[in-house]
């Protein structure tokens, strides 16, 4: 009996994970630029998992017929759930209208004709978001009358840790989107 699943049917050191999203023409839709990093994504899915046995538990106390401690369990579970989609919107979007950078509990958006330049600058930058900070790359957008940068993406954060490649081709997709849509001054 023939297991295909276990055969090497294409070569695997050709098929690349950090290739780029197709889209479409609408450049209307907000979009993000780059693939979740698989750290976000492991987080993500480990607070999904932890939800199930929640939801698990929530059964079993319904069963038990404890209807109040039943429904606390299901507003944790339903909590857990929704901390691990907003998890994983988080990142940076684009679209001609701007550039949104979405955090866990805030959303900036910075529309093109306030956005002076998108570049890339060495600098010190936080490790997976924690308060450490290391040596890295990090993509800035300054805004026109405003002194603060806007920290877009930085290559050692949970979407590029270890995806050097990647971090350089989000950096100038994004930097493309600036380009294009930035009005001439």
């Amino acid at each position: 009996m023939p297991l295909p699943f276990l055969t090497a049917d294409r070569a695997f050191d050709a098929a690349s994970d950090d290739t780029a999203l197709p889209f479409d023409d609408d450049h209307d839709q907000w979009r993000r630029p780059y693939r979740p990093g698989p750290w976000r994504v492991v987080a993500a899915a480990l607070a999904l998992l932890i939800a199930s046995f929640m939801l698990l538990a929530t059964l079993i106390i319904a069963v038990a017929g404890a209807l109040p401690a039943a429904g606390v369990c299901l507003g944790a579970a339903v909590l857990v759930v929704l901390v691990a989609l907003r998890l994983l919107r988080v990142g940076t979007w684009v679209s001609r209208h701007g550039v949104r950078r979405v955090r866990f509990f805030r959303t900036t958006t910075v529309p093109w004709s306030r956005a002076a330049s998108v570049r890339t600058v060495q600098q010190p930058v936080r490790w997976l978001g924690l308060p450490r900070t290391v040596q890295g790359q990090a993509l800035v957008l300054h805004r026109q009358g405003d002194g603060e940068p806007l920290t877009l993406l930085t290559d050692h954060n949970a979407d590029f840790l270890s995806r050097v490649e990647a971090f350089d081709r989000a950096a100038d997709t994004v930097e493309a989107w600036n380009a294009e849509y930035t009005p001439a001054s």
